[in-house]
C-alpha cells in the first residue's frame, strides 16, 4: 500500500494543504474578506461574485458550492465574512461548518463597517492560523487523495500527450483505490457513448444524459458569435480553433481520456460532494476553466491536474493546481506557469506509461507539500458557475 503525508481531519478526510479560509458569503463582503486574508499570512480567500439576488437552482448551487468548499479537507478552519442582508445566509454557512467539526467564525460587515470588520476579522484569523499551525502531516494511505482533472487552452498536443498522461495518472491512483473527478460537460459531447459503456447502472446514464441535454439545448438557443472577425462554434473557443482542434468531437475524445480507464461510479451536480467509493466521478460543470475547477474542489478534489496546450496561469484558492503541457513551445514560453512538460511523448522520446509515472511522482511531491507554480505565483482563482438570472 502506497502512502502520502497529509493532514488528517476530524471527519476522516485528508488534506494536502492546511489553509485557514476567509470565505465571503456574498460579493458585497468580498473586499473585506480580501483585506483580512492579505493581513494574515497562512490564510487564503475565496472571493466570488455570487451570494445574492439568486433563485431556485442557481441559489442552491451557490450555497452548495460555498459550503462544500469550506468542507474541503485542504481547509483547517474558516472565517465567514457576511454583509447582513444577502440571500445566502452567512450564519448558516458558519453553523454547517461547525457541525462538521471544523473550527469556524463569523464577522458581519453591517455590524461594524469595513474598517472595524477588517480589524476584528484579522484578529480572529490570526488565532485560527496560530492554532492550525500546530497540525502536523501524518502518513496516510494514498487512497485518501482526490484528483480533479481539467483542461484549458487546449491545442493539437492536448489529446496526443497531456490528456493521455493525466489518464495514466488517474489509472495509477485508481489502482491504489483513490478517487478522480472529471468535469466540463460541454467537452464530453460527442464522446458520451464511450462514457456510457463505463457506467454501472441506468440511473447514472439517465443523469449524465440529462446534463448533456441541458448543455446542448442551451447551446442550440444561441447562434454562433463572431470573434476576431471569425465565426466561432459555441462549444469550441477561438484559441482551440487556432490551436488545431477542428471539431467538438475531436476535442471531447481528447478531453475524456483524462479519466483514464477508471470505472465510473458516480455522476454529480456542480459542487456536489463525491461519495467515499473509489473510482471516477463525472461532474456537471461548464468548460470555463476557473468555474470548472471551483466545482471540482467543492466536490472534494484536493489536487487538480490541469492540461493546457496553449498555456494558462489558472490556479485555485485552496487546492494546488499542477499545470501540464504537451506543447514544448508553451513549456518554454510559460516556464514560470508550467509544472510538467510531456512533449517528449509526441517526439517519441517517452512513452505514455513513462510520462504517467513521472507525472504521478510529481503529484506525490505536491501532495506531500511541494508548491506548484500557480501557488508560488499566488494564483487563487475562484468563481462559481451562475446558472440563472439575477433579480
Amino acid at each position: 500500500m502506497k502512502t502520502m503525508m497529509g493532514y488528517l481531519r476530524s471527519d476522516g478526510s485528508v488534506g494536502v494543504r492546511n489553509h485557514v479560509l476567509v470565505l465571503p458569503s456574498v460579493l458585497c463582503s468580498s473586499n473585506v474578506a480580501r483585506k483580512i486574508s492579505a493581513a494574515v499570512p497562512g490564510s487564503v480567500v475565496a472571493s466570488h461574485n455570487q451570494g445574492c439576488a439568486q433563485l431556485g437552482d442557481d441559489f442552491q448551487q451557490t450555497r452548495r458550492t460555498l459550503i462544500n468548499t469550506a468542507l474541503n479537507p485542504n481547509v483547517a478552519a474558516v472565517l465567514v465574512v457576511g454583509l447582513g442582508c444577502e440571500r445566502v445566509s452567512p450564519h448558516e454557512l458558519r453553523d454547517v461548518i461547525l457541525d462538521s467539526g471544523k473550527p469556524a467564525g463569523l464577522i458581519m460587515v453591517q455590524d461594524y463597517g469595513t474598517v472595524e470588520a477588517v480589524e476584528r476579522g484579522t484578529a480572529i484569523v490570526r488565532k485560527m492560523v496560530e492554532e492550525a499551525s500546530k497540525s502536523e502531516r501524518e502518513e496516510v494511505p494514498l487512497s485518501r487523495l482526490v484528483l480533479g482533472m481539467e483542461c484549458g487552452g487546449s491545442d493539437f498536443s492536448s489529446g496526443l500527450s497531456a490528456n493521455p498522461v493525466v489518464g495514466e495518472a488517474a489509472d495509477i491512483l485508481w489502482r491504489e483505490e483513490g478517487r478522480v473527478i472529471l468535469s466540463e460537460t460541454t467537452e464530453l459531447v460527442g464522446a458520451e457513448h464511450l462514457l456510457f459503456e463505463r457506467m454501472k447502472n441506468e440511473e447514472m446514464k439517465r443523469r449524465f444524459a440529462g446534463m448533456l441535454k441541458r448543455m446542448i439545448d442551451e447551446s442550440m438557443k444561441n447562434s454562433r458569435d463572431v470573434v476576431d472577425k471569425e465565426n466561432v462554434p459555441n462549444n469550441i473557443s477561438p484559441g482551440n480553433v487556432r490551436g488545431g482542434l477542428t471539431t467538438l468531437e475531436e476535442k471531447s475524445l481528447g478531453a475524456m481520456i483524462k479519466g483514464g480507464k477508471v470505472p465510473i461510479v458516480g455522476v454529480k451536480e456542480y459542487g456536489e460532494l463525491i461519495d467515499p467509493e473509489p473510482g471516477l466521478y463525472l461532474m456537471d460543470t461548464p468548460g470555463y476553466d476557473v468555474e470548472s475547477v471551483t466545482g471540482m474542489v467543492a466536490g472534494g478534489s484536493t489536487v487538480v491536474l490541469f492540461t493546457t496546450g496553449q498555456g494558462t496561469p489558472t490556479g485555485n484558492a485552496i487546492a494546488p493546481v499542477i499545470k501540464i503541457t504537451g506543447n514544448h513551445e508553451t513549456a518554454k514560453k510559460m516556464k514560470m506557469n508550467i509544472d510538467f512538460d510531456c512533449s517528449a511523448i509526441i517526439s517519441g522520446k517517452e512513452t505514455l506509461e513513462e510520462g504517467g509515472k513521472r507525472l504521478f511522482e510529481l503529484v506525490l511531491r505536491v501532495a506531500n507539500g511541494e508548491k506548484t507554480k500557480s501557488e508560488i505565483l499566488g494564483q487563487d482563482d475562484f468563481s462559481i458557475w451562475n446558472v440563472g438570472i439575477k433579480l
